[in-house]
């Protein structure tokens, strides 16, 4: 009897263990589909903006730069003297990033001011291809340094790119951008941050 009773109880173990089974995916694209929610409510109704990523670098000493220069773009390289007393926008840009393509003309804009220099970080890109996008849309840097391996990258904390740094004349980072500036990013943002660096806060 007791036999019986074992084996007519194991289809009904092995029902149940295939159905929770079935029910994982389900409950894991619950879990997504309400976190993308959360973010897209927050950006719609809150205003937040999901570009802002924080970074433990802000507030501390830029990570030394030493970087090869990019040949045949008649800049030098990108190192520590490059930025040393300046107010400096450190950008992180490739060929084969869109995005970087669109935030372009913005960067050009920024480089009409002078009061901020403009650098780069060519990320895992080669030189041809990157003196053919600098050629196509212009050249807002005062200094590239390549990184074709992504480790100066790694030591600036880049999530992805287009990211950009702003570094105080005495070396610290005040502020980073992650992806693209816009017209909001620009004027709560990269205007704000520049204004009090430059002793003007709430210019």
């Amino acid at each position: 009897m007791s036999i019986e009773t074992e084996k007519s109880g194991e289809p009904k173990s092995g029902g149940t263990a295939r159905y929770l089974m079935a029910l994982i995916p389900l409950i894991v694209f619950a879990c997504i589909a309400l976190a993308v929610g959360k973010v897209m409510y927050d950006q719609e109704v809150h205003g937040t903006d999901i570009s802002a990523i924080p970074s433990a670098l802000i507030g501390t000493k830029a990570p030394a730069l030493a970087m090869a220069p990019l040949d045949g773009s008649n800049l030098p390289p990108l190192t520590d003297a490059a930025i040393k007393g300046k107010l400096t926008l450190v950008n992180v840009f490739a060929s084969w990033c869109i995005p970087c393509r669109d935030e372009h003309p913005v960067l050009k804009q920024l480089a009409q001011d002078g009061r901020l220099n403009i650098v780069a970080i060519n990320y895992k890109d080669t030189s041809e291809n990157a003196l053919r996008f600098l050629g196509e849309l212009g050249n807002p840097y005062n200094a590239i340094g390549i990184d074709p391996n992504g480790s100066a990258a790694i030591d600036w904390g880049v999530y992805g790119i287009p990211e950009s740094y702003l570094v105080a004349p005495d070396g610290t980072i005040l502020y980073k951008q992650v992806g693209p500036f816009t017209a909001t990013s620009l004027k709560e943002g990269l205007y704000p941050a520049m204004e009090k660096a430059l002793g003007k806060p709430g210019a």
